[in-house]
């Protein structure tokens, strides 16, 4: 199944670069928004021989402290109603205090990104409501958070690593300004299958969900 997503995100990114060349319209899009994570499990190996370890936690998404949460994307339209492209989500995770406590950390987090990257298939539906033209996406591709995690037993975990396939749905509507900008808002969901390692032998495996209500900005040419 995971080769079957690898797969189909490389293949779409393909798909986007030929579509940007056969295609003049290019649409740059950057948001920010509100995203919060629900509950999931996290399990694994703790650091330094700790032993197994599996606890259901109410991650914490905090998208406007340092860093906030954003992202951009690249859409080449090939058709009026069809286009292919890339994103970038720069979204965050928080364990909570008492999962921390629980588990022996003092810090475990994805806080310098919880990093999607997806190769996106677009829809619209130009001038449908006037000057509003509604749109709907997904993509697939992968997760590579920035893990950030300081366990008790002196184990420091501080970097990216790259943790298994991610896809995203999002639904919005784009209001045009004039013939260069636009501004839009939108619904945007993501997942990803997380897999990683702590320093001094220790592991990780949890599944991460974001909602999210983005809105932004977009320039076309």
């Amino acid at each position: 199944m995971r080769h079957l997503i690898y797969t189909t995100a490389v293949s779409l990114v393909m798909a986007s670069a030929f579509a940007g060349q056969a295609q003049a319209e290019v649409e740059l899009s950057f948001y920010a928004g509100w995203q919060t994570l629900p509950h999931s499990r996290i399990s694994g190996e703790l650091p330094n021989g700790g032993g197994d370890y599996d606890e259901l936690v109410g991650w914490e998404g905090r998208p406007f402290e340092a860093p906030p949460y954003y992202g951009a994307r690249a859409t080449w339209w090939t058709s009026e109603t069809l286009g292919f492209g890339v994103e970038y989500t720069h979204a965050k995770a928080y364990a909570p205090d008492e999962v921390e406590d629980a588990l022996g950390f003092s810090r475990l987090e994805f806080s310098d990104g919880h990093n999607i990257l997806t190769a996106n298939v677009m829809r619209r539906w130009p001038g449908q409501w006037g000057a509003v033209t509604p749109y709907i996406g997904g993509g697939l591709g992968i997760a590579f958070p920035h893990v950030d995690a300081d366990h008790d037993s002196g184990s420091r975990t501080y970097g990216f690593q790259v943790t298994g396939p991610a896809a995203r749905v999002l639904a919005g509507a784009s209001y045009q300004i004039n013939d260069r900008f636009s501004v839009f808002g939108e619904y945007q969901f993501t997942y990803s299958v997380n897999e990683g390692t702590f320093d001094e032998g220790g592991s990780f495996q949890t599944d991460l969900k974001t909602n999210a209500l983005n809105f932004g900005i977009s320039l076309n040419f």
